[in-house]
């Protein structure tokens, strides 16, 4: 893994950029201390949203749609 400093990862971002994308990963240090790393994010497209996957984790009850009980009292002022 290659490390560098944050003056020559300014310095020269494009170039470490590059080997970045290209599946490197980079440790960032500071005075030679390392503090973070930067490395390829996952191929795009392998995270697609798959619909259906929480198909029948709730019930919608039957009476869903009905209004309230009072409902047209309260907002209404009537039964």
């Amino acid at each position: 893994m290659l490390r560098i400093n944050i003056h020559e990862a300014k310095t020269h971002l494009s170039r470490y950029a590059q080997r970045v994308k290209s599946g490197e990963t980079i440790e960032l240090c500071d005075r030679n201390k390392p503090f973070a790393q930067i490395s390829p994010l996952p191929a795009q497209g392998s995270s697609k949203i798959k619909f259906g996957v929480a198909a029948g984790a709730c019930e919608i009850p039957a009476d869903f749609n009905e209004p309230l009980s009072g409902f047209e009292h309260d907002f209404y002022g009537k039964s």
